[in-house]
């Protein structure tokens, strides 16, 4: 893919996500024109002023709610990546009419403004709560996987093909709770919700990448999902916070003890390459010979936070977060890749 030939717009650009994937897009991929669309002013204000002034590139403010706003912005675009969402569980739980107008109507708005517009690849971003979602927030983005999936009937014989990426909590994005460690540790005390509870973790520039593989690779119809490593909730605040006293405070509403990134019957129709899992869909669109080189996965598998074979200890968290390590890690180097008990 000839990247300096595409004009690519993030919707949700001045998230986390949309101000990495800028800046690598930006440094790396230098397409013809990068658009960010979202919906706050303020924030490209903002973005802008750090540095984020490259010719190249347009501040768009719209909201993906606003179908006929996405109809202008796409104008000309080849490549879409789907970034805007209300993501806070409890924020989606105590508001659920925006949640639902947001990611699920605005994914619609995406998808119809796509098409018109003949953008030639959407990738839309989701997460493991959408897997078996137990809160509002998994639930909508079940809801825009099933809708970004299905999307590849609708476009038809046109060039116009739609993917989405699912992956885990984000390392230092906002709303993660590395920051909140961060802060609690200045008055000696750590609050976790439940010391069994597991999660997997991806940093931003990982992310990044693993979207602009996706959309590199991508037939139109997969969810890519990548082999990302877990961590205990407990020894992520022991190496965050070291001589802290950890309290347990209960597991809040809408929260799993464990996540899913593939649940077993996803898995019978899912192959397996380097790096990442491949959900194919099961829709008669799609082409068996699409990735002739992956391999099927086992029967019984599933990808959850506490059965992963790769776990991640305290140095790679310090190493990520951009911390340096105390003299003695908060536990034994040795035990990095021991699955929790």
């Amino acid at each position: 893919m000839n990247w300096s030939e595409q004009v690519v717009l993030v919707t949700g650009g001045t998230g986390s996500f949309g101000r990495k994937f800028v800046d690598l897009m930006l440094r790396e991929y230098r397409p013809q024109k990068l658009i960010i669309f979202s919906r706050d002013e303020l924030k490209q204000h903002d973005m802008r002023a750090s540095g984020f002034d490259h010719p190249s590139l347009r501040y768009f403010i719209g909201d993906v709610r606003d179908a006929q706003r996405l109809e202008r912005a796409f104008s000309g675009v080849t490549v879409v990546v789907h970034a805007a969402a209300l993501k806070q569980v409890p924020a989606c739980e105590y508001n659920p009419f925006e949640a639902i107008q947001t990611n699920i109507m605005g994914g619609r708005n995406v998808i119809d403004a796509a098409i018109n517009r003949g953008v030639r690849r959407i990738l839309a971003l989701s997460t493991d709560k959408a897997v078996n979602p137990i809160n509002l927030y998994g639930a909508t983005k079940l809801c825009a996987e099933k809708m970004f999936i299905q999307a590849n009937s609708y476009s038809g014989a046109q060039d116009t093909r739609f993917s989405c990426a699912r992956y885990g909590n984000v390392l230092g994005s906002r709303g993660s709770v590395i920051p909140l460690f961060q802060e609690q540790r200045k008055r000696g005390k750590i609050t976790i919700t439940d010391s069994r509870m597991t999660r997997f973790w991806i940093t931003i520039e990982q992310g990044v990448r693993l979207v602009v593989r996706c959309i590199e690779q991508m037939h139109g119809g997969e969810i890519f999902v990548p082999k990302i490593p877990s961590m205990k909730l407990v020894e992520m605040a022991t190496a965050i916070a070291p001589g802290c006293d950890v309290e347990s405070i209960g597991i809040r509403p809408g929260e799993k003890l464990h996540e899913v990134l593939l649940s077993e019957d996803e898995a019978r129709h899912t192959l397996e390459v380097d790096g990442m899992y491949v959900i194919q869909p099961a829709h008669p669109w799609w082409r068996k010979d699409n990735w002739k080189q992956a391999r099927p996965l086992p029967e019984g598998f599933s990808y959850t936070s506490d059965n992963n074979p790769q776990w991640l200890s305290a140095e790679e968290l310090y190493e990520l977060v951009g911390e340096t390590a105390p003299s003695v890690l908060p536990w034994p180097e040795e035990e990095k890749l021991r699955a929790p008990a």
